[in-house]
């Protein structure tokens, strides 16, 4: 390694990435996805109670002087914009201190903000602490897809990042469930409910960080920070609880690398890999964030507001509702997963975000039509979200496996929080503001935007997604620390 800026360590020559890719799946590949994948049920949780409770803050003796635009445009705009600048901050560290270290952290940010949400007495503590929520869940998306993609074997790499993200819908459903009880004022008054949600999401926090204090840090990122014979003790350990599983010796491993152990790397050479050596996956990446991110707004933010408004279902019911989108959400990774794996990343990620575009396109003109009740445009929105979600949950897969082990998390965080932010943060305001004018042209607009940038998302991965299926990390992106031969 030749950059001045890199402290550099010792040269070592290992098989670690070999082996872990070579091991079959095991219980305790199961525990890992527990450990880590967890979290997103409490993302989902959190996003969907605030868009179901939002028409109930809004009522006289909520406890909190909020109009129900704040809580799904401004407290959401917030929420959004705490997880981009977490993600950012948490990412950097991630690369620095280590996969376990950050998510032991961020999932305690998040744990206390929650907590502290549920006992917000005043407006502005509200916002404050939605954003302090978000800025820990935005560190977990760098540690934890990290974290997978480093400790899975690369034959399941692919259906297991996708099941762990869309996991998020699992919270969901949970959400819409739980906020019909939250609202239901004959066992709970109408200033209690609404806390007793955000309390639940602190108390399974506190689970999950038990839980997760198991999970082994990252031997790859050990490896290269100097710390071998840890890393050693970690892969001996798993391989030796997968052979007494199975009763038989594993492969032998194929393949080595030879590295130069360093501290960090500097921001210059992140920039450097990212933009220059791999500019059409940089393009990727953020084509595919901004689209999912634009068309989940487009549906998620309004979504109770366009029950009620066009199609009168009552504030408290429209958890149902959510609660059926939701499962179907979970459903498009859990089955099409595996394609990810078999068929390829190409053909899935280009025609998961095109199918997800063209369905919301036609649920826009049925809208516009009067074609559509509560029940049919439920259906449609499922058809929409069961393609989405999978093609959205293989965003976060791509940018974590094409860039090299030392970017990882940062590229991670910038990506998620570039795209994020601009679907994210405008995405709230903007469909907040179309959908609550009660105009049917105005919410068929949201429609058709997020419709487009999906669709144009697809054509991108198209042409530029990266035939990672079964490949080991350190074969789609080399390393930066991977010693040259002089």
């Amino acid at each position: 390694m030749t950059t001045a800026q890199v402290e550099s360590g010792r040269t070592i020559t290992t098989s670690i990435p070999a082996r872990l890719d070579r091991l079959p799946w095991s219980r305790w590949h199961w525990s890992i996805v527990i450990g880590l994948g967890t979290v997103w049920i409490l993302d989902g949780l959190e996003v969907t109670v605030v868009g179901n409770i939002a028409s109930r803050l809004s009522e006289p003796g909520s406890g909190l002087p909020i109009t129900s635009g704040e809580v799904t445009g401004i407290a959401a705009a917030l929420y959004v914009a705490g997880a981009c600048s977490g993600a950012l901050f948490w990412g950097r560290l991630t690369d620095i201190w280590g996969r376990k270290k950050l998510f032991m952290i961020t999932l305690a940010v998040y744990l206390g903000a929650t907590a502290l949400t549920a006992i917000a007495f005043d407006t502005w503590w509200f916002f404050a602490f939605r954003f302090l929520t978000g800025f820990g869940i935005g560190g977990e998306y760098a540690a934890i897809n990290s974290a997978i993609d480093e400790l899975i074997p690369a034959k399941y790499r692919g259906r297991v990042d996708l099941l762990i993200n869309g996991s998020f819908w699992l919270g969901a459903v949970g959400g819409s469930l739980l906020s019909i009880v939250a609202l239901d004022t004959s066992l709970f008054p109408a200033n209690v409910g609404w806390r007793l949600t955000f309390a639940l999401g602190a108390v399974l926090a506190l689970v999950i960080l038990l839980v997760r204090r198991h999970v082994p840090e990252s031997p790859r990122w050990l490896l290269i920070h100097g710390r071998e014979e840890e890393a050693e003790r970690i892969v001996g350990d798993i391989e030796r609880r997968v052979e007494a599983e199975r009763k038989e010796p594993l492969p032998r491993p194929e393949g080595e690398l030879t590295i130069n152990q360093r501290r960090r790397t500097t921001f210059t050479e992140i920039a450097r890999t990212v933009f220059a050596k791999y500019r059409k996956r940089s393009v990727l990446g953020f084509s595919l964030f901004i689209g999912q991110a634009f068309l989940y707004n487009a549906i998620t933010f309004g979504f109770g507001a366009i029950l009620t408004t066009f199609f009168d279902v009552p504030s408290g019911n429209t958890g149902y509702y959510f609660a059926v989108i939701a499962l179907g959400n979970f459903m498009g990774p859990l089955l099409l997963g595996k394609l990810f794996d078999t068929v390829g990343r190409r053909v899935m990620i280009s025609g998961t975000y095109l199918l997800s575009g063209l369905l919301l396109f036609g649920t826009a003109w049925l809208f516009d039509r009067g074609s559509l009740d509560a029940a049919t445009m439920t259906a449609c929105w499922c058809a929409v979200l069961f393609f989405a979600s999978a093609g959205a949950s293989s965003a976060y897969l791509t940018v974590s496996e094409v860039f090299p082990m030392e970017t990882r998390a940062m590229s991670i965080a910038f990506f998620y929080a570039i795209g994020t932010a601009a679907g994210g943060i405008s995405g709230p305001l903007l469909f907040a503001e179309l959908t609550s004018t009660g105009k049917v042209a105005d919410t068929v607009l949201a429609f058709q935007i997020g419709a487009g940038l999906m669709c144009a998302a697809g054509i991108v991965a198209a042409l530029l997604a990266v035939k990672a299926e079964r490949r080991s990390l350190e074969d789609i992106a080399t390393p930066l620390s991977v010693a040259r031969a002089t």
